[in-house]
């Protein structure tokens, strides 16, 4: 199996271009582009349809025949919505920064029956989930109320010292309505330089038991198995979640070892 825990590239190319031939896995992947102004990222979608993420920075983005102009603006992950657009899959799209962007490229297979769009930071549904040091602050980019054919995209906002994915839960089997079959990448970015958070990925038999000090910018992939993460006190935490799998539907089911604190 390969590593869970995916650090960035710094050698030039992308940051990350993960593959679910790279994952060994069946349907997520996921690539981050660090662009300098002018820089352009275009490519075709072939049989995978893409959700756009600018993570901060703005740019230029079109996909087909459409444009959608100039979108974006927040300075870091931590303030505001994104700006995102929906690409199908035969298809393709074109980004071209207006200044310093990140730029995050979430796939999963399509058949491109749906047309081009953008997200807007309106159409973006926010909750709070947990209470006390169990806080979350969540951002649904693409949920499964929002048209796609494999995708869903969200991203979480931890503050210090809290946890999230917490309780922990799983999606690894099709046993729908109970629980659906999900695979998902995990991006993190620490509000501060120098900041860790730390992420468990572990299964009932253990065959997966892995606890990794994550750093900002690295991705954790997420198999199967149950997925909480830990932010340590003052470093706020963000990430960025991409899931698939073979029906569009987000059914969890927590570890019961944990679940009684839901009851209290």
């Amino acid at each position: 199996m390969p590593k869970l825990l995916v650090k960035p590239q710094t050698e030039g190319g992308p940051v990350h271009d993960i593959t679910p031939q790279s994952a060994g896995w069946r349907y997520v992947g996921f690539g981050l582009h660090d662009l300098v102004s002018g820089a352009v990222v275009e490519q075709r979608t072939g049989d995978r349809e893409i959700c756009l993420v600018l993570v901060s920075g703005r740019a230029t983005i079109s996909a087909g025949d459409q444009s959608f102009g100039m979108l974006g603006g927040r300075a870091t992950p931590f303030e505001g919505a994104p700006a995102a657009v929906y690409v199908p899959a035969k298809s393709s799209f074109r980004v071209v920064a207006d200044g310093p962007a990140e730029l995050a490229i979430c796939s999963a297979p399509g058949a491109g029956t749906l047309p081009p769009r953008l997200i807007s930071a309106g159409a973006m549904s926010q909750e709070k989930r947990g209470t006390g040091t169990n806080t979350r602050h969540v951002r649904n980019i693409l949920p499964e109320t929002e048209p796609a054919e494999s995708l869903l995209v969200v991203e979480v906002i931890t503050p210090g010292g809290n946890w999230s994915s917490y309780p922990p839960h799983k999606h690894d089997s099709d046993r729908l309505p109970d629980e659906s079959h999900l695979e998902e990448t995990y991006y993190h970015r620490l509000s501060k330089p120098g900041g860790f958070a730390f992420q468990r990925v572990y299964t009932d038999d253990r065959s997966i038991d892995e606890t990794m000090a994550v750093g900002d910018r690295d991705v954790v992939l997420v198999p199967r198995g149950y997925h909480p993460v830990g932010a340590p006190h003052g470093y706020d935490l963000y990430y960025l979640n991409v899931m698939a799998g073979p029906k569009r539907i987000w059914k969890f089911h927590n570890d019961p070892a944990h679940e009684w604190m839901l009851k209290r």
